[in-house]
C-alpha cells in the first residue's frame, strides 16, 4: 500500500511540463524518463511537449525541442502539439515550434490542420503567426470547409476577415454545396454575414445561391430561426429590388451624387452645406456612390476638387473596390485602374544533384565538417529565436535599439523645430494679414481725403468765377458811363436800344 500511494504522488514528467518547472525537468530525463512518454491517465494520450502546448509552457517547450521530443506524435483524434497551441491560442508555442520547422499543415483524423483550429476557436494571433508561416489557405477537411468556411460557421469575424486578407476565396462550395453565407446565416452569425455580403461583387448571386437541398441563405436562417439574419436579408432583397429608393435621403449630396446630379452636388459642396467626404451611415462618400454608378462627371469633379479616395466603408471598400464590383471600368481606370495582381511563382525547388563519384577522404572530411556547421549555425539561429521569446536581448538588438531610439528622438527634435516653424509661419501670417488690414483702412482714408479735396477745390471755383463776372460787369458799366458822359452818346445808344 505505501509503494502504491508513493506513486501516486510522485511526480511524472508531465506534471513538470504542465508546472513548468525546467529544472526538475532535466533531472526527471536524467534519471531515465523519455521525452516522448505518453500519459496514461489522459484519456488523450498526451506526450510532453503536447502537454507544454496546452499549458502555454514555453521554457519547457524549448527544452522539449532541443531534446528532440517528437513535434508530428498525435493524439488518437490526430492532434499534434501544434495542433494543441491552435487551439489553446498560445501563440507563442505556435511560433516556437514554426520556428523548429513543424509541418503546420499536419491533418488530424478529420482532415483539419492547424489553421482550421485557431479559426474554429477565434484565436486570430495564432491564425496570423500561423499564415505567416506558411499554413495552407486552401485545405478542406471531411466536409468540404476551407479554414475561412470554418471561421463563417463559427462566426469568427476576426479570423475571417485576416484569410480573406490573405486570399481566401468565399465562392467555393462545401461538400454539401453550401457557400459561407449558407453557414454564417444557418447559424445566426450576422456580422460574418455582413461581411461576405460587402466583400462579394455579386449580391443577388450570395442570395440566390442554392445548395443540394435546393435552399438559399435566407431560407436556411428561417429554418433554424435566425431571425436577426432574416431581418437583414429581407432588407437587402429590398435594396436589390428598389435601388431608387434604397439611399437615406439624410443625405442628399449622396441621393445626388448616386443620381448623376452634378449640379445639385456642385450646389452643395461650393456653399459649404455638406462636406466633400461626408460619410453617410455605412461610410459610404460621395465617391463611392458616383463611382458605383458609373457617373464619370462627377467623380471626375470630386477629384479635382480633392475629395478622397482612400476612404473605405464599414466593410473596407474604397471607390475603386465599388467600381470594380459593379464594373465601372471608366470610373475604375480614372481612380486609378484595376490593381492586377501579378503573382509571380515564389516556390523555386533546389534540387542539387550529389555528386555520385568518389570522394578523397580531404573532401569527405570537408563535406561532414561543412554539414556540421550548417546544423550548427541552424541550432543557433533557432537558440537565439527561443531567447528572444523568453524576453532576452543580445548585443545587436540592444545597439539595434539604440539605434531606433536615437533615431526617434532625431524625429521628435526635427517634428519639434517643424511645429516652431509652423507656429513662426502661422504668427507672420497673422500679422501679415493685420498690416494688409492697415494699409486697405489707410487707402480708405487717402481716397476719402483726396475726395474731399477735390469737392473742396470745386466749390470756390465757381465762386470765384462768379465774383470775377460780377467785377468785370461793374466795370464795363463804369467805363460806360464815363463814355457817356464825355461823349454825350447815351441818347443814340437809348435810341438805337429802343429801336
Amino acid at each position: 500500500m505505501t509503494q502504491s500511494k508513493e506513486q501516486q504522488t510522485k511526480k511524472t514528467i508531465h506534471d513538470i511540463v504542465r508546472t513548468n518547472n525546467v529544472k526538475e525537468l532535466e533531472l526527471i530525463v536524467g534519471h531515465g524518463a523519455s521525452v516522448n512518454e505518453v500519459d496514461t491517465r489522459c484519456d488523450d494520450k498526451f506526450t510532453p511537449l503536447h502537454w507544454a502546448a496546452h499549458s502555454g509552457t514555453l521554457e519547457c517547450m524549448h527544452w522539449l525541442l532541443w531534446q528532440s521530443a517528437d513535434m508530428d506524435a498525435q493524439t488518437p483524434k490526430g492532434w499534434t502539439p501544434a495542433h494543441i497551441a491552435s487551439i489553446r491560442g498560445h501563440d507563442a508555442c505556435v511560433q516556437a515550434l514554426i520556428n523548429n520547422n513543424v509541418n503546420i499543415n499536419a491533418r488530424d483524423r478529420r482532415n483539419q490542420t492547424c489553421l482550421h483550429m485557431a479559426c474554429a476557436h477565434g484565436n486570430s494571433f495564432v491564425v496570423h503567426t500561423l499564415l505567416r508561416g506558411g499554413a495552407d489557405l486552401h485545405h478542406r477537411d471531411v466536409n468540404g470547409w476551407t479554414p475561412a468556411y470554418t471561421a463563417a460557421y463559427h462566426g469568427r469575424l476576426g479570423c475571417l476577415q485576416m484569410l480573406v486578407k490573405w486570399g481566401a476565396k468565399l465562392d467555393d462550395v462545401d461538400n454539401e454545396g453550401n457557400t459561407a453565407a449558407h453557414l454564417a446565416a444557418m447559424e445566426g452569425h450576422l456580422p460574418c454575414l455582413k461581411f461576405i455580403v460587402s466583400i462579394t461583387r455579386d449580391t443577388r448571386a450570395v442570395l440566390g445561391a442554392r445548395n443540394d437541398q435546393g435552399d438559399t441563405p435566407k431560407s436556411l436562417a428561417e429554418q433554424f430561426f435566425k431571425e436577426n439574419c432574416c431581418t437583414y436579408l429581407d432588407a437587402l432583397e429590398w435594396e436589390n429590388d428598389h435601388p431608387e429608393q434604397a439611399e437615406n435621403l439624410a443625405f442628399p449630396a449622396h441621393v445626388a451624387a448616386y443620381n448623376g446630379d452634378l449640379e445639385h452636388v456642385k450646389l452643395l459642396v461650393e456653399q459649404g452645406v455638406v462636406n466633400i467626404n461626408e460619410r453617410d451611415e455605412r461610410g459610404a462618400t460621395l465617391a463611392h456612390k458616383a463611382a458605383g454608378q458609373g457617373h464619370l462627371e462627377i467623380l471626375r469633379w470630386l477629384m479635382e476638387m480633392g475629395a478622397s479616395m482612400d476612404l473605405a466603408t464599414q466593410s473596407g471598400e474604397t471607390p475603386k473596390d465599388v467600381a470594380r464590383r459593379f464594373s465601372q471600368l471608366a470610373c475604375l481606370k480614372l481612380i486609378g485602374g484595376g490593381s492586377d495582381k501579378t503573382e509571380t511563382g515564389a516556390s523555386h525547388n533546389h534540387q542539387n544533384d550529389l555528386n555520385r563519384r568518389n570522394l578523397t577522404a580531404k573532401e569527405e572530411e570537408f563535406r561532414r565538417a561543412k554539414q556540421k556547421f550548417e546544423e550548427l549555425k541552424k541550432q543557433s539561429e533557432i537558440a537565439k529565436k527561443n531567447f528572444r521569446q523568453l524576453g532576452g536581448q543580445f548585443e545587436e538588438d540592444n545597439k539595434r535599439e539604440t539605434v531606433e531610439n536615437e533615431t526617434q528622438k532625431k524625429i521628435e527634435e526635427i517634428e519639434a523645430q517643424l511645429e516652431f516653424e509652423r507656429l513662426k509661419r502661422e504668427k507672420r501670417e497673422s500679422e501679415l494679414d493685420q498690416c494688409r488690414n492697415e494699409i486697405a483702412r489707410l487707402i480708405n482714408i487717402i481716397r476719402s481725403f483726396e475726395e474731399k479735396k477735390i469737392h473742396a477745390r470745386q466749390r470756390p471755383s465757381s465762386e470765384t468765377r462768379q465774383h470775377r463776372h460780377r467785377k468785370s460787369s461793374a466795370a464795363s458799366q463804369k467805363q460806360s458811363r464815363k463814355v457817356e458822359k464825355e461823349t454825350g452818346l447815351l441818347f443814340m445808344a437809348r435810341n438805337s436800344v429802343t429801336s
